[in-house]
């Protein structure tokens, strides 16, 4: 009889975690959602009983920032019969801000979480993966990570970062049979820009020189139009780990798509352009 595929997914009690977990779950796979407020497990406990699939979950407690309890998650996991087959590493939030507002404690804020966090939690559980000589790393990025936009320079920076470690480590892994990938999502409807998302103060300061900008952009990003179905990157994060060889970047969103394919066929003055009145802030 096969042995059960294990995946564990951080920052598993919203948005593109949650669905992930209930649709490997649905696949057969067992679990092991993290998060770091257990206290925040009712949505994804809802979803998982709904379809079907409790059984199959496991509720585990995991900061990402916490290095004594990523240690001792890790070393928990190693110590279990089943291997581990997959880390799906979806943990993060977005810093909002123009960046000369942004202060460092709000910058180290951001890596902490989406930089430091997301490579201690894979150096963590990679001696795991290396005893196999297998395995699927998967790190959450964004279009965000190939590109800047206007507003969200911190959580672009923390993105960036990530992209460059991620693709070394999959140079670094891929001859011991683990596989590094990178999904970019665009514009979905999560909670990244919602309950997940942090405005930094000097943003919010009505004396900061970008106040008249700010009240534009702001109501640009709060348009209210309808986004994107998110089940679209769980199904694809699902179908990565079911890929024995699967590419270093998945990008999912036809925005997401859209702006890479005009980043490359127009000229740079253009599409600077572009993304100025898009992002609401050419005054």
């Amino acid at each position: 009889m096969p042995t059960e595929r294990v995946a564990l997914i951080t920052g598993a009690s919203s948005g593109f975690g949650l669905l992930t977990a209930v649709t490997l779950a649905r696949r057969g796979w067992h679990v092991l959602a993290t998060m770091r407020d257990l206290g925040r497990r009712e949505k994804l406990d809802a979803a998982a009983r709904a379809a079907g699939v409790l059984d199959s979950i496991e509720f585990l407690a995991l900061d990402i920032t916490d290095a004594g309890q990523i240690a001792e998650l890790a070393a928990s996991i190693a110590a279990r019969s089943t291997p581990l087959h997959a880390i799906v590493n979806n943990a993060g939030f977005a810093m909002a801000g123009f960046a000369e507002d942004v202060s460092d404690a709000e910058l180290r804020w951001q890596f902490d979480t989406n930089f430091f966090g997301t490579a201690a939690v894979t150096r963590a559980f990679l001696p795991q993966l290396r005893r196999q000589g297998a395995g699927h790393i998967v790190i959450l990025s964004s279009i965000s990570g190939r590109m800047g936009f206007p507003g969200v320079g911190s959580y672009a920076a923390s993105k960036f970062a990530l992209e460059g470690w991620a693709e070394t480590l999959r140079l670094e892994m891929k001859p011991l049979g683990i596989q590094v990938v990178l999904v970019e999502p665009g514009s979905f409807e999560t909670d990244i820009w919602s309950r997940n998302a942090a405005v930094s103060a000097g943003t919010q300061d009505a004396q900061s020189p970008n106040a008249e900008r700010v009240a534009i952009w702001r109501k640009r990003i709060q348009d209210g139009k309808p986004k994107a179905n998110p089940q679209v990157v769980a199904d694809g994060i699902t179908a990565i780990l079911d890929n024995p060889r699967p590419k270093l970047r998945y990008v999912f969103g036809r925005d997401a798509k859209m702006i890479l394919l005009l980043r490359r066929l127009l000229p740079w003055s253009v599409f600077e352009r572009l993304l100025i009145k898009a992002g609401g802030i050419d005054v």
